[in-house]
């Protein structure tokens, strides 16, 4: 699959997080819309405290397994 927008690199502060919470399987099982998505609006935030809560809400989202951006997502299968 093909991304419309620019890739946005993943910082290491979200690889860290991702290993931290055993969640990478689960961020690498989404499509590559969805992880661009997460990264590029986590590192847009002007404030750490708000970079924080968005991470802190992907990885919850990527947890629970059937949300993206606080709407509910079926996985294809």
């Amino acid at each position: 699959m093909t991304l419309k927008r620019p890739l946005n690199p993943m910082p290491s502060f979200v690889r860290e997080a991702l290993a931290a919470r055993n969640l990478t399987a689960a961020y690498e099982a989404r499509p590559p819309f969805q992880r661009n998505d997460y990264v590029g609006w986590i590192t847009r935030a002007r404030k750490e405290e708000t970079r924080r809560k968005r991470l802190e809400q992907m990885l919850d989202e990527l947890e629970e397994g059937d949300i993206y951006m606080k709407m509910r997502w079926t996985p294809a299968t």
